[in-house]
């Protein structure tokens, strides 16, 4: 059976081989080198291949030599045939195995496909080799293409642009050759001409003169100046500073020019004698018989608290009639007192007016608060062609309507009741500012707009608005804006509403019915406080922000429940946080914000006389002045007697019906401090008062201090 076996193997052997060498001769052009490919399983092909060579050499080498060949070449083939036994045994056991298996898939197996000793091909590894190698001959033909295409070549050059410069006679005709022209060139020289004269040359030099300067050198020359000096002169100007110049001289010589109208009028000179007060050094009096203030009467007085010479006056409806545009309208009049003899601007307005402030900052807006509880404002800046105008007396004069009234526009939020304040809030505490400039130049502050106004009324709402100029003004008008003058720039815009019904309502007081507000004042250190006077005696402390505030009330120090109407409230302008509230029935209290009873109270220094007037001078912390019902006036200064007034003045036959004080500190020589009273006929005067009252003491400030601190 092993016989029988070995014969099969032997002749599947000589199968394989033939087939091989077939196919090796069929793709011997096709392999270059196959011998890899090959693997040897038989001893025999080393026999063969070694049996020449040691048939070569046999000759060659020594006894030795060959003997030791001789016994190597008996020991490898005793080797190979104890491996052919070893595998001849292996296979016996593997076909045993598969017999006794019996039919399966592993009994298909032919013999010619079990391994046997000898030279095998591996064709699936040639296969594989020879798609690399023809894939790598591929790529290697295309990049040798390739490179032939993309290498550089530096055989020539060439220019991108090339833009020769232009002469100007092409710069010529590319800028005016298109148009419908033409050039021609024409010789001629009819132009080239000489004359003799028999005249000598004129002899000229530069003189000094006053003439406005129309060349380089404006203020005269030398006898050395020639051309080419008055040429290297180069004029400097300065508009800004110009305008600034001009604008200053103008004040000054519109004062010498009205010091000299006084002074030629002797008319006026005995009225201002007459009416000079006792604590007064000069007086002045201001031209109220204008044709158009005739037959109306002062009701109200204030100044700017920045440029302290600037007031504005309120005069009622004319008693008969007069001009058509101002019959039955209520007249303002904005003052300079260093010109007495007729007003910087006149206002008209509609409706009563009761209250009124200036712009915090300079004097170029006036607010306004009506009986009708409508706001108002003038821009004083405007343009005198925007209103209208009126001949009176062959002097024309320019009336002016608001810029911006809150009736009919904003009717949601605005007043339903008379309004009783109108008070300025500035952003930061304002600087005084020189006031020898125009008050109404039309330069602009740069922070000349960052304030609010509030507006009062005498049911307790208090409103916030903010003052908004416009970018550009429309001479059509505004289709939103229809409160908006047309041409103006200066509107408001509602902001806040406070309403302070409830925080000055207290127990105890329901039977004099409700509360009723009667002015306003903003703390100048800190605009977010305020305090409001009230009909009960009470002065109400409140925020803008809603904060809740210690103390809520300033309270008299009497106990118990009194109508007393706090009428005037006003704060030290010297920054400490103090104020004083003059009632009717003759009361002044002196309160510190943080305390709720007054530090001083005085009931008898005007004899029971209700308060009317109240206010700080602007020069002394320690001085403050009073006017009661009475048309008496009060001078008060609390490091001379903390007691009572240190001057008294009644004011007589005319009646005195309001009062306001203007002044500014001593910088110079400049200082004055003087009292603008309305009287009962219409005239309205200036008393500037002595010196005592206006020159502060050294250490003024701190002796106040002290004296408040011994109060507490």
């Amino acid at each position: 059976m092993s016989c029988r076996h070995a014969e099969i193997e032997k002749e599947d052997i000589d199968l394989e081989n033939a087939g091989a060498d077939e196919y090796a001769a069929s793709f011997e052009a096709d392999f270059e080198d196959y011998e890899g490919d090959f693997e040897v399983c038989d001893g025999d092909s080393d026999d063969v291949a070694h049996e020449p060579e040691s048939g070569e050499t046999a000759g060659q080498l020594p006894l030795a030599r060959r003997r030791e060949i001789q016994e190597v070449q008996k020991a490898i083939h005793a080797e190979n045939e104890r491996v052919g036994e070893l595998f001849s045994k292996l296979f016996e056991k593997r076909g045993r195995t598969e017999r006794g298996r019996g039919p399966g898939p592993a009994a298909d197996v032919s013999p010619s496909e079990t391994p046997a000793c000898g030279i095998f091909l591996d064709f699936a590894t040639a296969s594989r080799r020879q798609k690399s190698r023809t894939q790598a001959l591929k790529q290697k033909t295309r990049s040798t293409k390739l490179l032939r295409l993309i290498d550089l070549d530096f055989s020539f050059t060439f220019s991108l642009l090339d833009l020769p410069p232009v002469n100007e006679y092409d710069m010529y005709i590319r800028n005016f050759g298109k148009k419908n022209t033409k050039q021609a060139y024409v010789q001629y020289n009819e132009d080239n001409m000489d004359r003799d004269v028999q005249t000598e040359e004129v002899e000229t030099q530069e003189v000094w003169t006053q003439h406005p300067g129309e060349g380089a050198a404006v203020s005269g020359g030398s006898e050395q100046s020639g051309p080419l000096d008055a040429a290297a002169v180069v004029p400097k100007v300065n508009t800004p500073r110009l305008c600034s110049f001009l604008r200053a001289a103008c004040q000054v010589i519109a004062v010498l020019l009205e010091e000299d109208r006084v002074a030629l009028e002797p008319i006026w000179t005995p009225r201002a004698q007459d009416c000079t007060l006792r604590f007064s050094d000069s007086s002045a009096q201001l031209n109220t018989s204008l044709p158009f203030l005739q037959n109306r009467r002062v009701s109200y007085l204030h100044a700017s608290q920045v440029q302290r010479r600037m007031v504005v006056s309120v005069h009622g409806r004319a008693g008969k009639a007069f001009a058509p545009l101002l019959d039955g309208r209520y007249v303002l009049c904005v003052w300079d007192i260093w010109q007495p003899s007729g007003p910087q601007k006149v206002l008209i307005c509609e409706s009563k007016v009761t209250c009124c402030c200036f712009s915090p900052l300079k004097a170029f807006l006036l607010f306004a608060g009506t009986v009708h509880g409508s706001v108002v404002v003038w821009d004083l800046r405007e343009d005198a062609r925007l209103h209208r105008y009126v001949k009176l007396s062959g002097c024309f004069w320019t009336f002016r309507t608001a810029t911006f009234s809150t009736d009919g526009v904003l009717m949601s939020v605005n007043h339903r009741s008379p309004l009783q304040a109108i008070e300025p809030i500035a952003g930061s505490v304002c600087k005084r500012q020189s006031c020898v400039l125009s008050p109404f130049s039309t330069q602009e502050e740069p922070a000349g707009l960052s304030f609010h106004v509030a507006s009062l009324d005498e049911s307790g709402v208090l409103n916030v608005w903010v003052v908004v100029e416009l970018a550009k003004a429309d001479t059509a008008g505004a289709i939103s804006d229809l409160g908006l003058l047309p041409g103006g720039r200066i509107k408001l815009v509602h902001s806040a509403a406070i309403q302070l019904s409830d925080s000055v309502s207290h127990k105890g007081y329901e039977f004099w019915g409700s509360t009723q507000t009667l002015n306003v004042k903003f703390l100048p250190s800190d605009p977010n406080h305020f305090v409001v006077g009230t009909d009960m005696g009470l002065i109400s402390h409140g925020t803008r922000q809603d904060v809740r505030v210690s103390p809520r009330l300033f309270r008299p120090q009497q106990q118990g429940v009194r109508p007393v109407k706090v009428n005037v409230i006003d704060f030290s302008p010297f920054g400490e946080p103090i104020f004083l509230a003059g009632c009717s029935d003759g009361s002044i209290r002196l309160h510190q914000l943080t305390a709720e009873h007054p530090l001083l109270q005085w009931d008898k220094s005007t004899h029971g006389r209700a308060v009317t007037g109240l206010q700080w001078s602007s020069t002394r912390p320690a001085v403050f002045l009073v006017q009661d019902d009475t048309s008496c006036v009060y001078i008060w200064d609390l490091l001379e007697s903390d007691l009572g007034p240190v001057a008294k003045q009644p004011v007589s036959p005319d009646r005195l019906v309001a009062m306001t004080v203007v002044g500014e500190a001593e910088k110079t020589r400049s200082g004055f401090l003087a009292l603008v009273l309305a009287r009962a006929s219409g005239d309205v005067d200036v008393q500037y008062l002595r010196r005592e009252w206006v020159a502060p003491v050294g250490d003024e400030l701190q002796r106040l201090r002290l004296l408040l601190r011994k109060a507490l």
